[in-house]
This record gives C-alpha cells, structure tokens and sequence, in this order.
C-alpha cells in the first residue's frame, strides 16, 4: 500500500506520493462483466461530485457499501465485484474517492470521511435499500474510512479485509530508515478507534500479505469488541485474497452475513 517518493523533503509531497493512487481512467464498467447497474453521481458536503455504481442483489435484503484501497479506481475491482455478487446475491454500491476514476477532487484523509459519509447519505436515500441492513466493507485503505464511518453511522455489520493499523505505523513498515512518523498529518489511526465499533465484525487477512503485515489484522482483531471473527487465509497477499481464498471465502462471508441477518451473535 505504501511506496517511498521523496519530492525535495518536503513532507506533504511524500504523503501524497505513498498514500494516494488515484487513476481517472475507467475503461470497463460492470456491464462488461455482465452485471446489470446504475451509474450513480452524488454531492458530498463540501460540494464534490462523486462517481459510483449500483449493482443490485439477487434476493439477499443486504446492501454492501464497498470502500475500496488506495490504489486505481472502482473499475480495478470488477473481477471482484462479480465474484461476490453472483455468490452472496447482496446489493453493492461502489464509489470512488475524491481524486479517484470520475469523481472530483483531491483525496485526502478527511476527504475520504466526507465521501464516506455522502454515501451513506445516497444509500439512505434509496426506496431500495433497508438502512438498517446495509453492510460496511473496507479494503485495505478502505478498512481505515470504513471504521470511521462505523463510529459515525449505523450499520448492520462491519467487514475488513487487510486493514492496517495507522499509517504512522505503515511508515515503519515500508520506510523504516526514515522515522517520519510523528511528522505525518494523515493518521488513519485504526487501532485508536477499532474498540468503538460496537457492530458485528469480520477480519480477513492473507497471511502472506507482502505490504500489511498480518500482525496488524490481528492486533485490530484484538483491540476490537465482541462479536467479532477473524478469518486468516493462508498463501494469500495483499490483492489475492479472493483469488487465494476460493469458494471458502464467500462461504464464510455468507455465513457471517446470515448471522447478521437472522441477528445471531457471531462466535
């Protein structure tokens, strides 16, 4: 998730550089995919237009609200988007970041929240959508907006997939021989927050991910409340875990997504 640029020492060139990945381009939608969907625009607070799909479900009353990771753009997440809809049968709704495919704007940390919080606003909007089923997801980048908005919001549940915690403690991962830590403004500070969430909680991490250490899903996991799960996937990294995981990922994941929809505590 993290890459070293340094632009001439200055701090705020080197957090966009290593935090942000934005691409503007977007060549393929979920119609080539074979996914029927909405392209939807909406308005942030601060007067940003954003650009999202909705995929709706196939019977399931769950909306997935997906906050992806740091790098491309919704479209990156096509083969991904179809794996879970054709085997969890939820409605979705992606978006991008401010910065990120069509929507306007520079990314930011508090930008994302901003964002986050507009799309809730959308999905409450919605005559299709229970507001009290809808289902955060966060991916990597994503885990850290998707917790905020957990603290913020209501919702049914709350799925993080190779979450990381804080971006200080990224730097020490990435950059070790540089100690910037402390001088960093975006936070991202996961683990500070994690024990608010008081929503049903799923974890997953590869345990071969190369760019989040394993450890740090497994500290959230520790810092976090009840009920919650942790669900490791062995040979996976950082961008394969619905690759390596196989059918037994969306397995699980229906599992969970069932005891939050018949409201059984999970183990």
């Amino acid at each position: 998730m993290l890459t070293l640029f340094l632009a001439g020492g200055c701090v705020e060139a080197l957090e966009n550089s290593f935090i942000f990945f934005p691409d503007k381009q977007i060549d393929v939608t979920p119609r080539d995919w074979g996914l029927t969907y909405e392209e939807i625009s909406f308005t942030t607070q601060d007067g940003l237009r954003l650009n999202g799909w909705w995929i709706p479900g196939t019977g399931s009353p769950l909306t997935i609200l997906w906050f992806h990771g740091n790098g491309g753009n919704i479209s990156y997440r096509l083969e991904n988007i179809k794996l879970r809809h054709d085997l969890l049968g939820t409605n979705i709704f992606i978006f991008d970041y401010r910065g990120y495919g069509r929507s306007e704007g520079r990314a930011s940390e508090e930008g994302t929240y901003r964002d986050g919080d507009a799309a809730i606003r959308y999905l409450h909007s919605r005559s299709d959508v229970d507001p009290t089923k809808i289902v955060f997801l966060g991916e990597s980048l994503g885990s850290a907006v998707a917790v905020e908005m957990a603290i913020r919001h209501d919702c049914a549940a709350l799925i993080l997939e190779s979450p990381f915690l804080s971006i200080p403690e990224m730097a020490k991962v990435s950059i070790p021989f540089l100690p910037i830590g402390s001088l960093l403004q975006t936070r991202y500070d996961t683990l500070s927050k994690i024990g608010q969430v008081s929503v049903p909680l799923l974890i997953v991490h590869g345990e071969h991910d190369e760019i989040v250490p394993f450890r740090h899903g497994q500290r959230l996991f520790e810092a976090a409340r009840e009920p919650k799960e942790f669900y490791p996937i062995k040979r996976a990294h950082h961008n394969d875990l619905y690759l390596i995981g196989g059918h037994a990922y969306p397995e699980t994941l229906n599992r969970f997504l069932s005891r939050v929809i018949g409201g059984t505590p999970s183990p």
